[in-house]
């Protein structure tokens, strides 16, 4: 498939989009509504289980929003925070495998997606800088942060503009990997892969519970757990799961 503002590439059962607006790879209006269509076409392909976002270059992931853009598009601040909601309540798992700056609406989405790898790049940065410009994270930024780095290290980040690298985002839990630069892809293909051989059906209903307790509460969650656990009980794959651990083999999952 060809985009404007993306490269989109199929690999076995994971896909990668790449972030291709260079020299930052900003986020337009325009950008984010293809990226959207993209994660529309990702949700509808039965063939893809796991998605690997990158971005084009060794530079940076995102740097966050179009500024020069911005000033022609009023409604991007509720856009982002819209396609970025999208990408946290995706219904596949999506790892964002971070090849440099994550800086702003770049770091929202790196927080909007399930599982974050970093290159272990010392000139590489991650933070949410827009106090520095008198303005707040608008894409869900003073949301997500905290519930993955704690209440504290979200706030020392985001009102002192703070910008961390690789070594120290894993320490405290904002990235779940940290590789060496040339290792990046190969290890978030390795981790789609191995995400790709679960129980899609599964995989599907516990990400769909975990985003109903957060965004609806406790109770929905556990409504949405419930009948996940009635579609999963009912699904070809639950009895491969099961054949094959009694024939002590590894279940070969189909999602049906």
């Amino acid at each position: 498939m060809s985009y404007e503002n993306f490269i989109f590439e199929k690999k076995d059962d994971s896909c990668i989009v790449t972030i291709n607006r260079p020299p930052a790879n900003s986020w337009s209006f325009a950008a984010l509504e293809e990226f959207e269509k993209i994660l529309d076409t990702m949700e509808s392909d039965a063939d893809i289980r796991a998605i690997i976002i990158t971005g084009a270059g060794e530079k940076c992931f995102s740097a966050g929003m179009d500024v020069a853009d911005a000033a022609n598009s009023p409604g991007i601040g509720d856009k982002g925070s819209s396609v970025w909601r999208k990408v946290d309540q995706f219904s596949k798992p999506i790892i964002a495998a971070i090849n440099g700056h994550a800086l702003g609406g770049g770091l929202e989405l790196a927080l909007s997606c399930h599982f974050r790898i970093m290159a272990d790049n010392p000139k590489a940065k991650m933070g949410l800088t827009e106090l520095n410009l008198g303005i707040i994270p608008g894409w869900g930024g003073t949301q997500r942060l905290y519930r993955i780095v704690g209440k504290a290290a979200a706030l020392d980040m985001i009102l002192f503009s703070r910008r961390i690298d690789a070594k120290e985002a894993y320490a405290i839990g904002l990235v779940n990997q940290i590789t060496a630069p040339e290792a990046l892809m190969p290890e978030a293909l390795a981790f789609a892969g191995r995400l790709a051989k679960r129980p899609p059906i599964a995989v599907s209903c516990v990400l769909k519970a975990i985003s109903a307790g957060i965004y609806e509460g406790m109770d929905k969650g556990l409504t949405v757990e419930r009948e996940g656990g009635s579609v999963v009980a009912a699904s070809q794959d639950a009895m491969e799961g099961f054949t094959a651990f009694f024939e002590k083999r590894e279940p070969v999952f189909k999602g049906k």
